[in-house]
């Protein structure tokens, strides 16, 4: 988790004065991962959904509609999170055959 720090100089209060105090507010910033799937001519929708369910966790409409879309579309982000956890579920899904990456 990164934090980003801003400094407020001045802000108006409720009753609609001027404040000039200085004020620091801290912002989580995170940065969100992506497990991109992507169309391949060898795996069948049935093992798609399949490894989507175990391994992302999907319900399985949830995995038929990545399915589709990926098989439509070419690709599609079947799960996002942080890096570490979505470094784990890419290598289970290239561990089964599907052709997956982060971004």
């Amino acid at each position: 988790m990164n934090l980003y720090q801003k400094t407020v100089n001045s802000f108006v209060s409720e009753s609609g004065t001027q404040l000039d105090e200085e004020v620091e507010l801290l912002e989580d910033v995170t940065q969100e991962n992506k497990v991109v799937l992507y169309n391949d001519d060898v795996n069948t929708f049935d093992w798609v959904i399949e490894c989507l369910i175990e391994i992302c966790e999907h319900d399985e409409i949830q995995a038929e509609q990545c399915a589709l879309l990926v098989h439509f579309k070419g690709k599609a982000v079947v799960k996002t999170g942080s890096l570490e956890n979505m470094q784990a579920i890419c290598q289970a899904l290239c561990d089964r055959d599907l052709s997956a990456t982060i971004e």
